[in-house]
């Protein structure tokens, strides 16, 4: 996990002091930021399945809604999964997603998002 001062401002209120998420922010823009901040927990290359899914965003979270998180990591491009959700995989590109969504401090991310 990256230290807190390292994350996004917006962020920071949301994260305690293990790196995980306590509460799941209401504005989307953060949202996107914790999300991109719990894939980066699956390995690319690598195959889940669901109960693995949920034991990796068990562990990153505290107010215990790992489906909320699962549909948020697919709807957004961080995962990919078959259509009966028996296997899950970080999708093409999610590098890139999680890098714009979690610009390094002094940096600008990407275009705003309401």
């Amino acid at each position: 996990m990256l230290p807190r001062e390292h994350l996004p401002r917006p962020l920071r209120p949301f994260i305690d002091e293990v790196g995980r998420i306590s509460q799941w922010p209401t504005r989307q823009k953060t949202q996107r930021m914790a999300a991109a901040l719990l894939a980066r927990r699956f390995v690319p290359g690598r195959d889940y399945t669901e109960k693995e899914v949920n034991a990796l965003l068990m562990d990153g979270h505290t107010f215990a809604d790992w489906a909320l998180l699962r549909r948020r990591l697919y709807d957004w491009g961080f995962l990919d999964r078959e259509s009966d959700c028996s296997r899950y995989w970080v999708r093409d590109g999610a590098a890139e997603r999680i890098a714009r969504e979690l610009p390094r401090p002094g940096e600008r991310s990407g275009p705003e998002r309401s």
